[in-house]
C-alpha cells in the first residue's frame, strides 16, 4: 500500500519536532526519525489497528503519539500524528 501524509499530519510532526528539539538538541530528529519509521511500516500494516474517533491508530513504538489514518482504495492516508497525553476530548475535537 501507499502511504500519503495529510498536511494536517505533516504540521503535527513539525510540531512535535520543536517540542522535543527545545528539550534536547537532537532529540527532534530522533522524534522524525522513530515516527516516520512507524508510518513507513503501515505499508504493510495498515488496517490491523483498533479504531478510535473513526480513525485507526497506529501507537509509536518510542514517543507517546498515535498516527491516526484511514484506508481509501489501496491508499493509507495518515490524517493525524498526536500526543496521547492531550485531553481525550481535545484529540477527539481535532479529528473531527
Amino acid at each position: 500500500m501507499r502511504v500519503e501524509i495529510l498536511d494536517e499530519a505533516e504540521q503535527d510532526l513539525v510540531d512535535g519536532y520543536r517540542f522535543y528539539e527545545s528539550q534536547v538538541a537532537g532529540l527532534g530528529d530522533y522524534f522524525l526519525h522513530s515516527l516516520f519509521s512507524d508510518i513507513d511500516s503501515l505499508q504493510f500494516h495498515a488496517g490491523i489497528h483498533s479504531v478510535q474517533f473513526g480513525f485507526k491508530r497506529l501507537l509509536s513504538k518510542r514517543f507517546p503519539f498515535a498516527v491516526y489514518y484511514r484506508i481509501e482504495k489501496s491508499i493509507v492516508r495518515v490524517h493525524a500524528v498526536l500526543d496521547c497525553r492531550r485531553d481525550p476530548s481535545w484529540i477527539r475535537g481535532r479529528l473531527t
